[in-house]
């Protein structure tokens, strides 16, 4: 693999294949690599399989007819609790679903990060999880005490996509903020994983303490982006706070006429340094606050 692993954002999504499993990180309007998702929204991508706790990547995925299954334990948008064009692919039946409890979800990637074909977990017994998903089995210990587990099966990707504070050309990634969450297990879940990021190195020099914020190999990064902004509009601490301006009017283009392909058309096929000047720019995305939870 080279050294240098920078590449655009076009380049990375065109080592992408129609009908891949493919997982995005972040959470709900947080930390979502969405400069990454709408170079998918650009491109000639269909049947994946998205694999998210999900936000706007998911319904912008749903609405632009790119997802053919869904498996996640959520999709929302936090301020506003129903994301739209997810919610018409949910009602209409476009998409297929897998839909998990947060912590199968997790012990999923989990499972998938170790090589594993699936991770013991007591979380889904005797709930609607596992009669909505009859493929998940049980299994029963074989020690003594012979309890019962869910086997959550292995959430095994193809690639993963993710955005970060900072990184180098090598793939090493700073993780800053105070919910970083679970975007690490996506990175060991996937068969390649893209970054993109705010901040770029030629190489980064790691201490002791900045050490702590690099929560995966670089071996594990495949191609890295320089995306400043790339995560708008979620919100990506310490950077930047969510944009509930944008994002409320994404939500309302969902009640429109033509409003998918009316906010197709103006946020995202002219590129994305198109997209940031009609969304105000670097210097206004810097000063949106930080959401307090």
């Amino acid at each position: 693999m080279a050294l240098n692993k920078e590449l655009t954002a076009a380049a990375a999504i065109a080592q992408l294949r129609s009908g891949m499993t493919l997982g995005i990180g972040g959470w709900g309007p947080r930390r979502k690599p969405m400069a990454l998702v709408r170079e998918i929204l650009r491109s000639d991508l269909k049947d994946l399989t998205v694999v998210s706790y999900g936000g706007p990547d998911v319904g912008m995925l749903c609405a632009a007819g790119k997802v053919k299954k869904l498996i996640f334990p959520f999709v929302t948008l936090d301020a506003i609790p129903l994301e739209p064009y997810y919610r018409k692919a949910r009602e209409g039946g476009s998409i297929e679903v897998m839909e998990l409890d947060e912590g199968m979800f997790e012990w999923g990637l989990r499972a998938a990060g170790m090589r594993m074909s699936f991770l013991p977990t007591r979380v889904g017994l005797a709930t609607d999880v596992l009669a909505k998903n009859p493929q998940i089995k049980t299994i029963t210990s074989p020690y003594e005490d012979g309890e019962v587990y869910v086997a959550m099966p292995a959430l095994k990707l193809d690639a993963a996509l993710l955005h970060v504070n900072e990184c180098d050309r090598l793939g090493n990634t700073l993780v800053r903020g105070a919910d970083t969450f679970f975007d690490h297990l996506f990175a060991r879940a996937a068969g390649r994983c893209y970054v993109s990021t705010e901040v770029l190195h030629d190489k980064l020099a790691l201490d002791a303490e900045t050490a702590k914020l690099n929560p995966y190999e670089r071996y594990l990064v495949a191609g890295v982006v320089h995306a400043p902004c790339g995560a708008h509009p979620t919100y990506f601490g310490p950077n930047y706070g969510w944009d509930m301006e944008h994002l409320k009017r994404y939500n309302s283009s969902a009640t429109e006429d033509n409003g998918w392909h009316k906010y197709l058309d103006e946020f995202v096929a002219g590129g994305e340094a198109e997209y940031l000047t009609k969304v105000g720019g670097a210097e206004r995305i810097g000063k949106l606050k930080l959401p307090v939870f």
